[in-house]
């Protein structure tokens, strides 16, 4: 399964041009392309999917869909072991 998962920026950079973020889902960080949401900025939350963010999205909905994610065990099955 591919889920478009929430996600809070931590750092924001350039790579090749490309704007990209080092985005934190529950405690797995992964790196994130940043071309549809390019000034998202560091403490936003945004909904990630394939290693896009497609949106943003308010912090309350995001720890929502988080810890539902979690207690249904889905951010492991997305992410592997999650802390």
């Amino acid at each position: 399964m591919c889920l478009a998962v929430p996600g809070r920026v931590v750092r924001v950079s350039v790579v090749d041009g490309t704007p990209m973020a080092e985005v934190d889902f529950g405690g797995v960080r992964k790196d994130v392309c940043l071309q549809y949401v390019p000034d998202a900025a560091p403490g936003e939350y945004l909904i990630v999917h394939v290693g896009f963010a497609i949106q943003r999205l308010d912090e309350e909905s995001a720890r929502r869909t988080l810890d539902e994610f979690t207690r249904l065990g889905l951010l492991e099955e997305e992410f592997g072991e999650v802390p």
